[in-house]
This record gives C-alpha cells, structure tokens and sequence, in this order.
C-alpha cells in the first residue's frame, strides 16, 4: 500500500482535494439555498434534495465546464503554438514525435495496431478534454435552467424552456466569467515559466536553465 501511494501521490492528492471541495461546496451552497428559501417564506430543503437541485446542478458544471474547455484548448494549443521561452511549449526546433518511427512492444495497443486506432488514439486526450466539456456544458445549460426557474418561481416569474435559458444573457454571463479566468490563469503560467522556476516540478524548467531555453 505504501509502495501504491507513493507512486500515485499526485492523483491521490488531486482527487481528495476534489472530493473535500465538492462536499463542503454542496454542504454551503445548502445553506445558502436554504436561506433564501426562508426568506421567502417557503420551507427549507433536505441536504439530499439539494444535490439534486438546479443550484447545485449549475454552481458545479458551469465550473467544470470552463476548466475542460481550458484543458482541451490547452492540449490542443500546445501541439502546434510555440511559446519562446517556456516549458509549457514544444521545442522551437520541433520534436520528433512520429509514433510510427517510435514503435516498440511495451508500446500501447493503439499504437502497435496502427490506422485508425492509432489515430483516434494520437488525438485521444483532445477528445476525452473535449467530450467532458460538451458534457458539462449541457449539464450547466439544464441545471441553470431549472435553478432559474426556481429563482423565477420565488419571485412570481414564468418558467423557460433550456432553449430559451440558452439565449439568455445570464447563461453565457455565467460561462465567460470563468472561461475568461481559466485563460488568464494558463496564459499566466506560460509567460511566468519563461523567468521564473520551482524546483522539483515537472512544468518548470530546471533552475539554472537560461530564460531562452524552450520546453520542459
């Protein structure tokens, strides 16, 4: 066990991480939702309830939405845009990354099947990246339509369809102000990486590497 953890820190990290936020998330956003619904003068909602309300449903995939769409962006950017400079960009000179040429036993089914599975497999990050965006994307457009609907029922308001919620302002209000962030912070770490380091990291370059030096 302790041989596992060690070689699967990092995602065992992660993971928790997530699992912690995403509870104390939902244990607030209860109250909070709870709050309002005193306010106005109807009854509070179990915890249960609640994870299965438009509020909770919108408040978690508007975020993932925005950090998939970032990550598949980020993967997919960095195949062919060059950054001088950074260790976040493929080297200046290129890099030979022709799976064909580098072929070997312990390689990947995909990779030792060639055509088609090879690539769907070369370009299978993207798609995942990619997938998990459009599904969050949906899942944020359906649970904020019904959290407006709920908000819409609070205040006497008439209820919309998704479609109708979709060309409401307040959707993609609630979509640019996280996609904005999650490129300001990526194009952050691109230019940072240039001058500054953190030794041990992976996504830094070594510490007396020169500001010119590209890629990890």
């Amino acid at each position: 066990m302790r041989r596992w953890l060690r070689f699967n820190a990092l995602s065992v990290v992660m993971f928790s991480a997530f699992v912690l936020f995403i509870v104390l998330q939902s244990v607030f956003g209860w109250h909070t939702q709870n709050a309002e619904l005193a306010d106005h003068g109807r009854a509070v909602q179990s915890y249960l309830r609640y994870l299965g309300s438009g509020d909770f449903v919108e408040s978690v995939f508007e975020n993932w939405e925005s950090e998939f769409l970032q990550m598949a962006s980020y993967v997919w950017l960095t195949a062919f845009v060059l950054q001088r400079g950074s260790p976040e960009s493929q080297p200046l000179g290129g890099a030979d990354d022709d799976p064909e040429r580098q072929r070997r036993p312990g390689s990947p089914w995909p990779v030792r099947r060639g055509g088609l599975a090879l690539k769907l497999y070369s370009n299978s990050l993207t798609i995942l990246l990619a997938g998990l965006f459009l599904v969050s994307f949906v899942l944020h457009l359906l649970g904020g339509t019904a959290a407006y609907n709920e908000s819409q029922a609070l205040h006497g308001g008439q209820p919309v369809h998704f479609w109708q919620f979709l060309a409401n302002s307040e959707f993609w209000f609630q979509s640019m102000q996280n996609w904005q962030s999650e490129f300001m912070s990526v194009g952050v770490l691109v230019v940072a990486g240039i001058f500054l380091r953190q030794r041990g990291s992976s996504q830094s370059k070594k510490v007396a590497e020169p500001h010119a030096k590209t890629g990890g």
